[in-house]
């Protein structure tokens, strides 16, 4: 008993909670909205540490004050509120019959009542898709005693006889999006390769998955399966006690978690427009392999690093404890002091209708200037696109509201009862670029806003039709919706749900120029 208590002491017990559904439901309505303790505290030390530049500093300060507001358990950290990910193992004798329906039973529960979004898309055939308004299916892997595909983790070795430990993840599309796989050979593994190779993919992450970053780096594997498992799990925080002593199962590696600090502080990404806090921690993983490959994978947990660990025994559900209230923690106003701090360089402009006055206001605007924004902007992201490209295709013109305001990139979260609109935050970028001569030869999106540093192709179009691209920070999702937004409502296309084209109001949303009408990129420019 001793060591159970000593093993699950960063764990509330509930007893006679003993429900599957009840775990799943309990456990995403928490981390959805609070952080772990750990996760705070490294944004604090992040925010606070002499390195980092004031950019670094005012976008840290921010994720801070979200924190805050989400833990109020009204909106949700992030607008979106993924993926429901379920790892589960098996210890004794556990009753999983009807695990996956009691599991999928209370992550439908829990993203309904909870307002959550509904990010899935359900195929109706190769080509075409819905929205099935519930965010199912979830993903759901449960392993049986000693029959897991990955490592297993140490707090599942810790738990009680007859039970099932589970980490509980809302997986984001942003930082999913940055996972690589790379099918290698023993050539990748001198010091001098996989350093180099190191280099290259961590600096190709970009901004666009909302840094600071937990990174996850796995080298070794019996199988592709095996590898990417091992991957994700990593960048959940289940491997944090891992030893570092080598085995023939899998260990860590601290000379190459540092190397992949100082690769990250040197880059210059920063926590998204620029600085040396582009990650908070690392976790780098060698497995055995087949020796004719050696798969290795790269991956991250975004800024809104929402992983929960859980047990489920026979007597009641012991759930990771996260921190109600932020503002108690040491060093978080101090920290916080930064979100209010005005840069003598701000550009203040007025979206009313007419683009040609957001023009001017900007037209002497240089990369990395702070913008600060008020008034209407349009609300749309890749199926809304999608549909204006159709449009296109046929010979019709682009709705008229089209060429009227900026253009942000996102999709809200439900909208809690009594609110504006739930919580908002910038989609990647990237995603739009190919809609760029389309769009721009017909004088729309000549300014966007969203998150992630372009192509070459929307640089070039930016100088060619004279616009602008804007980055929003991202990882403030609930600040965003509690405090810089007064109106909302549904223009177009309300049968995409949160990919509805949208018209939102804002007041002194905070920007920064990414790319301005002579091509200049505040990315390329610095990096």
């Amino acid at each position: 008993m001793r060591k159970l208590e000593n093993s699950l002491k960063d764990f509330d017990f509930i007893q006679n909670e003993t429900e599957l559904s009840r775990a799943a439901e309990l456990a995403f309505s928490r981390l959805s909205f609070t952080f772990s303790r750990e996760h705070l505290e490294n944004l604090i030390k992040a925010a606070l540490s002499p390195e980092a530049s004031e950019n670094d500093r005012y976008v840290l300060s921010c994720m801070l004050k979200n924190a805050e507001v989400a833990s109020k358990g009204i909106y949700p950290i992030c607008q979106d509120t993924g993926i429901a990910n379920i790892f589960g193992w098996k210890k004794g004798n556990f009753n999983l019959r009807n695990a996956y329906s009691e599991i999928t039973e209370g992550v439908k529960k829990v993203y309904n009542e909870r307002k959550l979004r509904f990010s899935t898309t359900v195929p109706e055939s190769f080509y075409e898709e819905k929205d099935p308004k519930n965010n199912l299916p979830a993903q759901i892997s449960i392993f049986d005693e000693g029959c897991s595909l990955a490592p297993e983790p140490s707090f599942v070795k810790d738990a009680p006889e007859d039970s099932v430990s589970f980490v509980f993840c809302a997986k984001g599309g942003g930082s999913s999006n940055k996972t690589t796989f790379i099918q290698g050979t023993k050539a990748f593994l001198t010091k001098e390769k996989f350093s180099a190779l190191m280099k290259n993919e961590l600096e190709h992450f970009g901004t666009s998955a909302c840094p600071p970053y937990t990174i996850a780096i796995v080298a070794g594997g019996l199988s592709p399966e095996q590898n990417l498992l091992t991957l994700k799990l990593a960048s959940m925080g289940a491997y944090d006690s891992m030893t570092y002593e080598p085995n023939d199962q899998g260990f860590r590696d601290k000379e190459l978690e540092e190397l992949t600090m100082k690769i990250a502080s040197e880059c210059g990404y920063g926590a998204q427009f620029g600085g040396s806090k582009f990650a908070l921690s690392a976790v780098v993983i060698r497995l055995p392999r087949h020796g004719a490959s050696c798969p290795v994978s790269f991956g991250v947990s975004c800024s809104a690093h929402r992983n929960l660990r859980a047990v489920l025994t026979k007597e009641g559900l012991y759930l990771e404890k996260t921190v109600s209230n932020p503002a108690d923690l040491k060093g978080f106003e101090t920290a916080c002091s930064q979100h209010s701090t005005k840069q003598d360089s701000e550009i203040c402009i007025e979206s009313t209708g007419d683009m040609s006055a957001i023009l001017d206001s900007l037209s002497e605007s240089k990369p990395g200037q702070r913008v600060i924004l008020n008034g209407k902007i349009l609300v749309a992201r890749d199926a809304a696109h999608a549909r204006w490209q159709k449009l296109i295709d046929e010979g019709k013109p682009l709705p008229e509201y089209c060429t009227k305001y900026p253009v942000c990139y996102a999709g809200p979260a439900r909208t809690p009862e009594g609110k504006i609109i739930g919580s908002f935050g910038p989609t990647t970028a990237g995603r739009m670029d190919s809609y760029a001569e389309t769009l721009m030869s017909r004088k729309a999106a000549l300014v966007t806003l969203a998150k992630g540093n372009r192509s070459k192709t929307w640089t070039e179009s930016c100088k060619k039709y004279g616009a602008f691209y804007l980055g929003t920070p991202g990882g403030i999702a609930a600040l965003i919706a509690s405090q810089y937004i007064t109106d909302q409502k549904i223009l177009d296309y309300e049968d995409l749900g949160m990919e509805a084209v949208r018209l939102v109001e804002v007041k002194n949303l905070p920007c920064f120029i990414i790319t301005n009408k002579n091509g200049e990129d505040f990315y390329e420019r610095n990096f």
